[in-house]
C-alpha cells in the first residue's frame, strides 16, 4: 500500500513553494520532510490529504495502493493526520475520543478494541479518565492511537513532538514509529528537527 508523489508542484500568489517533487513511501516506511517556514511542508500534507484550498496551486500525481487520489474526497482518501497538537476532545474521556475513530459496529466489540489498543500503550486503565488529566506524552500516545485505529492507509505527521520536553520527545518518538513500522502504514513526517527522523528514513529538504 505504497504512497506515491509524482511531480508535485505546490504555488501561492505565484510563488512556487516546491517544484517536481517525486518520492515513493512503502508501507511501513516514513519519508521525512524538512524546511524553512514557508517552504512548503504543511501544504504538502494538505494536498496530500485533500485540505489544500486557494490562494494555493497545486499538481503532479498522487496514488496510494496504486490508486489515483486525485479529486477522491478527503473522507474517502482514509490518511491520517496528526498535528502538533493532540486535539482530543475534552469533553469526552479517553476510551470515548479512541472510540470515536473506530469504525461502526458492536459496543462491546468496540470498546474492547480501544481499551486493548490502550493496554498495548501502557495506558491500561486510563479509559474513564478525562484528556486533562494526562500528562502531555500520555495525550500524544492516546491521540496516536485514535489515529491509528481509525484504520488509515496513510498517515501524515506535522511537528507531533514539538511541544513535548526532551524526555518526552525521545519516548514518543520511539513509541510513534515502532508502532507505525509494526502497523505497516506509509508515514510522511514534517519536522524541523533532524532527531524526529527514524533511522532509514527518506529525507527531502525543500
Amino acid at each position: 500500500m505504497a504512497l506515491e508523489l509524482q511531480q508535485v508542484s505546490i504555488s501561492v500568489g505565484g510563488r512556487s513553494l516546491l517544484r517536481n517533487l517525486n518520492a515513493r513511501v512503502a508501507p511501513g516506511d516514513v519519508l521525512a520532510v524538512m524546511g524553512a517556514s514557508g517552504s512548503g511542508k504543511s501544504s504538502l500534507l494538505a494536498w496530500i490529504a485533500g485540505t489544500l484550498e486557494a490562494p494555493f496551486e497545486a499538481s503532479g500525481g498522487l496514488r496510494l495502493d496504486g490508486t489515483k487520489l486525485a479529486g477522491t474526497p478527503i473522507q474517502q482518501r482514509r490518511i491520517g493526520l496528526l498535528f502538533q497538537d493532540d486535539l482530543l476532545f475534552p469533553h469526552m474521556s479517553v476510551r470515548d475520543n479512541l472510540l470515536f475513530a473506530l469504525p461502526q459496529g458492536a459496543r462491546a466489540q468496540r470498546i474492547a478494541a480501544a481499551d486493548a489498543a490502550l493496554s498495548e500503550a501502557g495506558l491500561a486503565g486510563f479509559g474513564d479518565r478525562l484528556p486533562s488529566s494526562l500528562s502531555g506524552g500520555q495525550r500524544s500516545r492516546v491521540s496516536l492511537l485514535r489515529a491509528l485505529l481509525a484504520e488509515p492507509r496513510a498517515l501524515l505527521l506535522d511537528e507531533p513532538f514539538s511541544k513535548l520536553d526532551a524526555t518526552l520527545r525521545a519516548q514518543m518518538r520511539e513509541f510513534t514509529f515502532t508502532t507505525l513500522c509494526e502497523r505497516r502504514v506509509p508515514v510522511v513526517l514534517v519536522t524541523h528537527d533532524a532527531a524526529d527522523i527514524p533511522p532509514g528514513a527518506q529525507v527531502v529538504n525543500l
